[in-house]
Protein backbone atom coordinates (compact mmCIF):
# COMPACT_ATOMS: atom_id res chain seq x y z
CA UNK A 1 0.00 0.00 0.00
CA UNK A 2 0.57 3.29 -0.88
CA UNK A 3 0.14 6.57 1.66
CA UNK A 4 0.38 9.86 0.95
CA UNK A 5 2.84 12.09 2.99
CA UNK A 6 2.28 12.76 6.56
CA UNK A 7 1.96 16.47 5.59
CA UNK A 8 -1.65 15.62 4.15
CA UNK A 9 -4.67 15.65 6.81
CA UNK A 10 -5.85 12.49 8.45
CA UNK A 11 -9.19 11.91 6.58
CA UNK A 12 -6.92 12.40 2.86
CA UNK A 13 -4.45 9.67 4.56
CA UNK A 14 -7.27 7.56 5.40
CA UNK A 15 -9.21 7.74 1.88
CA UNK A 16 -5.84 6.92 0.24
CA UNK A 17 -5.07 3.39 1.91
CA UNK A 18 -8.16 2.32 -0.04
CA UNK A 19 -6.23 2.50 -3.38
CA UNK A 20 -3.54 0.75 -3.73
CA UNK A 21 -1.08 1.39 -6.31
CA UNK A 22 -1.60 0.37 -9.92
CA UNK A 23 0.89 -2.93 -10.48
CA UNK A 24 3.50 -2.78 -12.71
CA UNK A 25 3.01 -4.40 -16.67
CA UNK A 26 5.86 -6.94 -16.09
CA UNK A 27 4.53 -7.54 -12.21
CA UNK A 28 1.27 -8.21 -13.83
CA UNK A 29 2.46 -10.43 -16.63
CA UNK A 30 4.52 -12.68 -14.36
CA UNK A 31 1.08 -13.39 -11.92
CA UNK A 32 -0.66 -13.93 -15.02
CA UNK A 33 1.60 -16.37 -16.12
CA UNK A 34 1.60 -18.47 -12.90
CA UNK A 35 -1.89 -18.58 -13.39
CA UNK A 36 -2.03 -20.32 -16.32
CA UNK A 37 0.16 -23.07 -14.70
CA UNK A 38 -1.17 -23.15 -11.66
CA UNK A 39 -4.60 -23.67 -14.13
CA UNK A 40 -2.57 -26.06 -16.29
CA UNK A 41 -1.74 -28.26 -13.16
CA UNK A 42 -4.90 -28.27 -11.85
CA UNK A 43 -6.65 -29.27 -15.31
CA UNK A 44 -4.16 -32.33 -15.48
CA UNK A 45 -4.42 -33.59 -12.09
CA UNK A 46 -8.52 -33.35 -13.12
CA UNK A 47 -8.11 -35.29 -15.89
CA UNK A 48 -5.64 -38.08 -14.22
CA UNK A 49 -8.37 -38.81 -11.31
CA UNK A 50 -10.92 -39.22 -14.37
CA UNK A 51 -8.72 -41.56 -15.91
CA UNK A 52 -8.35 -43.39 -12.74
CA UNK A 53 -12.16 -43.46 -12.01
CA UNK A 54 -12.80 -44.66 -15.05
CA UNK A 55 -10.49 -47.35 -15.22
CA UNK A 56 -11.76 -48.73 -11.70
CA UNK A 57 -15.72 -48.58 -13.33
CA UNK A 58 -14.41 -50.48 -16.42
CA UNK A 59 -12.72 -52.97 -14.82
CA UNK A 60 -15.47 -53.49 -12.50
CA UNK A 61 -18.07 -53.32 -14.43
CA UNK A 62 -17.14 -54.96 -17.62
CA UNK A 63 -14.38 -57.35 -16.99
CA UNK A 64 -15.64 -58.75 -13.57
CA UNK A 65 -19.18 -58.97 -14.92
CA UNK A 66 -17.86 -61.21 -17.69
CA UNK A 67 -16.66 -63.70 -15.51
CA UNK A 68 -19.14 -66.36 -15.28
CA UNK A 69 -21.10 -66.52 -11.94
CA UNK A 70 -20.88 -70.32 -12.22
CA UNK A 71 -18.13 -72.51 -13.91
CA UNK A 72 -18.75 -75.73 -14.97
CA UNK A 73 -15.87 -77.99 -15.49
CA UNK A 74 -15.47 -81.65 -16.14
CA UNK A 75 -11.89 -82.38 -15.24
CA UNK A 76 -9.17 -85.65 -15.66
CA UNK A 77 -6.02 -85.73 -13.82
CA UNK A 78 -3.15 -88.55 -14.17
CA UNK A 79 -1.19 -89.10 -11.39
CA UNK A 80 0.78 -91.84 -9.68
CA UNK A 81 0.35 -93.93 -6.88
CA UNK A 82 3.50 -95.62 -5.40
CA UNK A 83 2.37 -96.83 -2.34
CA UNK A 84 -1.04 -98.53 -3.55
CA UNK A 85 -0.58 -99.18 -7.31
CA UNK A 86 3.48 -99.05 -7.92
CA UNK A 87 2.86 -101.40 -10.46
CA UNK A 88 -0.36 -99.87 -12.23
CA UNK A 89 1.82 -96.74 -13.75
CA UNK A 90 -0.13 -93.25 -14.21
CA UNK A 91 -3.70 -93.58 -12.81
CA UNK A 92 -7.18 -91.37 -13.75
CA UNK A 93 -9.02 -89.80 -11.70
CA UNK A 94 -12.17 -87.67 -12.79
CA UNK A 95 -14.06 -85.03 -11.73
CA UNK A 96 -16.82 -82.64 -11.97
CA UNK A 97 -16.17 -78.98 -10.74
CA UNK A 98 -18.69 -75.82 -10.31
CA UNK A 99 -17.26 -73.00 -9.48
CA UNK A 100 -18.91 -69.78 -7.80
CA UNK A 101 -16.97 -66.44 -7.86
CA UNK A 102 -19.38 -64.40 -6.73
CA UNK A 103 -20.64 -66.75 -3.58
CA UNK A 104 -17.20 -67.87 -2.73
CA UNK A 105 -17.82 -71.70 -2.96
CA UNK A 106 -16.60 -74.49 -4.81
CA UNK A 107 -18.31 -77.92 -5.40
CA UNK A 108 -17.05 -80.80 -6.16
CA UNK A 109 -18.50 -84.41 -7.60
CA UNK A 110 -16.25 -87.43 -7.86
CA UNK A 111 -17.96 -90.22 -9.81
CA UNK A 112 -17.10 -93.94 -8.91
CA UNK A 113 -13.51 -94.26 -10.05
CA UNK A 114 -11.98 -96.88 -12.32
CA UNK A 115 -9.27 -97.82 -10.09
CA UNK A 116 -11.20 -98.71 -7.23
CA UNK A 117 -10.71 -98.01 -3.14
CA UNK A 118 -11.81 -94.55 -3.24
CA UNK A 119 -15.83 -93.61 -2.70
CA UNK A 120 -17.72 -91.60 -5.15
CA UNK A 121 -18.41 -88.22 -2.94
CA UNK A 122 -19.75 -84.90 -3.35
CA UNK A 123 -17.55 -82.09 -2.01
CA UNK A 124 -18.44 -78.62 -0.78
CA UNK A 125 -15.78 -75.61 -0.15
CA UNK A 126 -16.80 -72.67 1.68
CA UNK A 127 -14.91 -69.97 1.79
CA UNK A 128 -17.28 -67.75 3.45
CA UNK A 129 -17.56 -70.30 6.37
CA UNK A 130 -14.13 -71.92 6.11
CA UNK A 131 -15.80 -74.80 6.27
CA UNK A 132 -15.55 -78.03 3.83
CA UNK A 133 -17.87 -81.00 4.10
CA UNK A 134 -17.65 -83.97 2.21
CA UNK A 135 -20.80 -86.43 1.39
CA UNK A 136 -19.52 -89.87 0.82
CA UNK A 137 -22.25 -91.32 -1.48
CA UNK A 138 -21.31 -95.04 -0.71
CA UNK A 139 -22.24 -94.36 2.96
CA UNK A 140 -24.87 -91.54 2.51
CA UNK A 141 -23.34 -89.45 5.35
CA UNK A 142 -22.22 -85.96 5.61
CA UNK A 143 -18.50 -85.07 7.49
CA UNK A 144 -17.58 -81.70 8.22
CA UNK A 145 -14.35 -79.91 9.24
CA UNK A 146 -12.12 -76.67 9.28
CA UNK A 147 -11.40 -75.38 5.39
CA UNK A 148 -8.05 -76.20 4.68
CA UNK A 149 -6.65 -73.46 2.65
CA UNK A 150 -3.18 -74.73 1.98
CA UNK A 151 -5.16 -77.33 -0.01
CA UNK A 152 -7.70 -76.10 -1.72
CA UNK A 153 -7.34 -73.22 -4.21
CA UNK A 154 -9.82 -70.18 -3.92
CA UNK A 155 -12.66 -69.73 -6.11
CA UNK A 156 -10.95 -67.38 -8.69
CA UNK A 157 -7.57 -69.10 -8.05
CA UNK A 158 -8.96 -72.61 -8.91
CA UNK A 159 -11.12 -70.93 -11.84
CA UNK A 160 -8.04 -69.49 -13.90
CA UNK A 161 -6.23 -73.04 -13.22
CA UNK A 162 -9.46 -74.92 -15.10
CA UNK A 163 -9.41 -72.12 -17.59
CA UNK A 164 -6.08 -72.43 -18.16
CA UNK A 165 -5.87 -76.09 -19.24
CA UNK A 166 -9.19 -75.67 -20.84
CA UNK A 167 -12.45 -78.10 -20.48
CA UNK A 168 -12.30 -81.80 -20.64
CA UNK A 169 -8.23 -81.66 -20.68
CA UNK A 170 -6.11 -83.39 -18.42
CA UNK A 171 -3.62 -81.45 -15.86
CA UNK A 172 -0.68 -82.20 -15.83
CA UNK A 173 0.73 -85.45 -14.19
CA UNK A 174 0.95 -84.64 -10.69
CA UNK A 175 1.22 -86.39 -7.37
CA UNK A 176 -0.58 -87.81 -4.76
CA UNK A 177 -1.17 -86.58 -1.08
CA UNK A 178 -2.78 -88.10 2.28
CA UNK A 179 -4.77 -86.61 5.00
CA UNK A 180 -6.10 -88.25 7.56
CA UNK A 181 -9.70 -87.40 9.77
CA UNK A 182 -10.77 -88.80 12.78
CA UNK A 183 -14.93 -88.39 12.80
CA UNK A 184 -16.36 -86.75 16.23
CA UNK A 185 -19.90 -86.04 17.66
CA UNK A 186 -22.85 -85.71 15.64
CA UNK A 187 -24.08 -81.98 13.90
CA UNK A 188 -27.74 -81.86 14.91
CA UNK A 189 -28.00 -78.10 13.95
CA UNK A 190 -27.15 -77.88 10.52
CA UNK A 191 -28.38 -74.43 9.98
CA UNK A 192 -25.17 -73.24 11.73
CA UNK A 193 -23.45 -75.00 8.45
CA UNK A 194 -24.03 -71.91 6.40
CA UNK A 195 -26.82 -72.66 2.97
CA UNK A 196 -24.65 -74.34 0.73
CA UNK A 197 -23.65 -77.16 3.09
CA UNK A 198 -27.27 -77.39 4.07
CA UNK A 199 -28.56 -77.81 0.47
CA UNK A 200 -25.88 -80.71 0.49
CA UNK A 201 -26.02 -82.39 4.64
CA UNK A 202 -29.70 -81.85 5.31
CA UNK A 203 -31.67 -85.37 5.62
CA UNK A 204 -28.31 -87.37 6.39
CA UNK A 205 -26.14 -88.07 9.51
CA UNK A 206 -23.70 -85.67 9.72
CA UNK A 207 -20.50 -85.86 11.34
CA UNK A 208 -17.53 -83.11 12.98
CA UNK A 209 -14.47 -84.40 11.24
CA UNK A 210 -10.63 -83.58 13.16
CA UNK A 211 -7.47 -83.94 11.50
CA UNK A 212 -4.71 -86.18 12.92
CA UNK A 213 -1.54 -85.52 13.34
CA UNK A 214 0.64 -85.37 10.39
CA UNK A 215 2.69 -88.96 10.19
CA UNK A 216 3.78 -91.69 8.07
CA UNK A 217 1.20 -92.36 5.10
CA UNK A 218 -1.34 -95.49 6.52
CA UNK A 219 -1.41 -98.34 4.50
CA UNK A 220 -4.68 -100.21 3.18
CA UNK A 221 -4.62 -102.73 6.56
CA UNK A 222 -4.09 -99.88 9.19
CA UNK A 223 -7.66 -98.74 8.33
CA UNK A 224 -10.12 -101.16 8.16
CA UNK A 225 -12.91 -98.80 9.21
CA UNK A 226 -11.33 -96.17 7.19
CA UNK A 227 -13.30 -94.77 4.03
CA UNK A 228 -11.32 -92.80 1.35
CA UNK A 229 -12.38 -89.90 -0.53
CA UNK A 230 -9.67 -89.07 -3.73
CA UNK A 231 -10.15 -85.52 -5.48
CA UNK A 232 -8.30 -82.63 -6.56
CA UNK A 233 -8.73 -78.42 -5.99
CA UNK A 234 -5.31 -77.88 -6.77
CA UNK A 235 -2.31 -79.38 -8.33
CA UNK A 236 -2.23 -82.25 -6.94
CA UNK A 237 -4.28 -85.01 -5.91
CA UNK A 238 -5.71 -85.26 -2.00
CA UNK A 239 -6.41 -88.51 -0.57
CA UNK A 240 -8.81 -87.88 2.46
CA UNK A 241 -9.40 -90.51 4.75
CA UNK A 242 -12.14 -90.28 6.77
CA UNK A 243 -11.94 -92.98 9.97
CA UNK A 244 -14.50 -94.28 13.06
CA UNK A 245 -13.20 -92.50 16.22
CA UNK A 246 -11.89 -95.87 18.05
Amino acid sequence: MVYVSTFLSPFWSAFACLFPEEPAPAVQGRRTSLSGVCYLTMGLLVLLLGLVFASMYVYRYFFITQLPRESVFHCGVLYEDSLYSPFKGQLELHEDVKIYIEENYEQINVPVPQFGGSDPADIIHDFQRGLTAYHDITLDKCYVIELNTTIVMPPRNLWELLVNVKKGTYLPQTYIIQEEMIATEHVSDMEQLGSFIYRLCSGKETYRLKRRNARRRISRRETGNCHRIRHFENTFVVETVICKKS
